[in-house]
């Protein structure tokens, strides 16, 4: 089987977007030991700049709905972290720019491939939702979270804090799918 090692170097020096607003600056988190993939959508601003994935505001909310601490979060034998673009897009009108496409296109099969350990991805944002699920792609985000059967696969919203109406309308997501998510986290790191 072949080993995740050698393509890092390769990772870290991507250069596919170089018309990014604050340039190429892949960031991830990966081993071949990691038994949790987190999937999200592609770095934020404040991401970039530290250059840690989800080391903000929507990590916190991520680590608090996993049940786990930054340590943890952090041990890259235990969780792997591969967003759908792995650069910072840039600023919309209503928030981040999407990933780019040719990010995935380029990486995401190809890295995956290198990662037979994981027991558990938990699938964050709606570009993920589409890549790792596609055959919920008509579905609400509500719906596709709420779809959850309890299996490797767990969608999720976006855990930034400006989701908070989402979960205010949908308390379901505290009071059953995160206790679920959180049994799911331990069973997959013991």
């Amino acid at each position: 089987m072949p080993e995740l090692a050698p393509i890092l170097p390769e990772l870290r020096a991507c250069a596919l977007c170089e018309d990014l607003p604050f340039g190429p600056k892949p960031i991830f988190q990966l081993h071949e030991e990691a038994r949790i993939l987190v999937a999200g959508q592609a770095p934020g601003r404040i991401t970039h700049h530290k250059g840690r994935p989800f080391d903000d505001p929507s990590g916190d909310n991520l680590r608090r709905w996993m049940g786990i601490d930054r340590g943890t979060f952090y041990d890259e034998r235990k969780l792997a972290m591969l967003p759908m673009g792995l650069c910072y897009p840039g600023k919309g009108k209503g928030g981040d720019l999407p990933p780019r496409p040719l990010c995935a296109e380029t990486w995401r099969a190809r890295v995956l491939d290198l990662l037979p350990n994981i027991r558990l991805t938990l699938v964050i944002g709606q570009y993920s939702h589409a890549w790792h699920l596609p055959e919920l792609a008509d579905s609400t985000l509500t719906e596709r979270v709420r779809s959850w059967n309890g299996g490797i696969v767990i969608p999720l919203p976006h855990p930034s804090p400006r989701n908070g109406v989402w979960q205010k309308a949908n308390p379901w997501f505290a009071a059953e799918l995160l206790p679920r998510l959180q049994q799911k986290v331990q069973e997959a790191l013991a």
